[in-house]
């Protein structure tokens, strides 16, 4: 019977635990309160929307939330355009515009949108099959989720898994979460519905 008890009383402490873990509005629709600019490019909000455009010296620009977040579910929706040539990074931390972490792409057709990619480190750590390339409905809203838990990284694209990596060195990363807008100038992407999940 103590056995029961306890049995009944661990699950109910597990349920309550998973309840309690909220999701987080992580852009309030109105401003850039709980977020860093790094960099001269434009972040604005339009709309209800965030915005990220090429400045006059076409440089890399990062926006990074305040907080550090290391366990999550994330998930967003972007609209491409222009080049929209952009990214969502996650266990990041910046020098002015030199950034320390992972990157999951966001890019026109044929460049890799839910890949994941380390800046000034290995490159390319995983890409997606290039036959889910037809996922990315560009110049149109695309929803994305990122499951970060540990050392494994899922994403996914309008609904379908893109890529899974299972790593160690990410496992140990910490960091922010932040947006991309990528150099060369031309670059405009809107986004909405930035939400997390935090997870043990």
């Amino acid at each position: 019977m103590k056995h029961v008890a306890l049995i009944i009383t661990l699950s109910i402490s597990t349920l309550c635990h998973v309840i309690g873990q909220e999701q987080i509005s992580l852009f309030n629709g109105k401003n850039l309160e709980g977020w860093v600019n790094h960099g001269t490019e434009k972040w604005y909000v339009e709309n209800g929307e965030l915005i990220c455009e090429s400045g006059p010296d076409e440089a890399y620009g990062y926006l990074s939330t305040v907080e550090n977040y290391k366990n999550f579910e994330l998930t967003l929706e972007f609209k491409q355009e222009a080049d929209g040539n952009s990214g969502v990074f996650l266990r990041s931390t910046f020098e002015d515009t030199k950034v320390t972490g992972w990157q999951v792409e966001v890019a026109p057709p044929t460049k890799h949108t839910g890949g994941i990619y380390e800046s000034y480190g290995r490159g390319w750590l995983i890409k997606p099959d290039p036959n889910k390339d037809h996922i990315l409905k560009m110049g149109a809203w695309n929803s994305m989720k990122i499951v970060a838990n540990g050392p494994k990284i899922t994403t996914y694209l309008n609904g379908v898994e893109m890529v899974q990596l299972e790593d160690g060195k990410i496992g140990n990363g910490e960091g922010a979460i932040a947006l991309q807008i990528h150099d060369g100038g031309g670059i405009k992407v809107r986004w909405r519905n930035i939400k997390l999940k935090p997870m043990e």
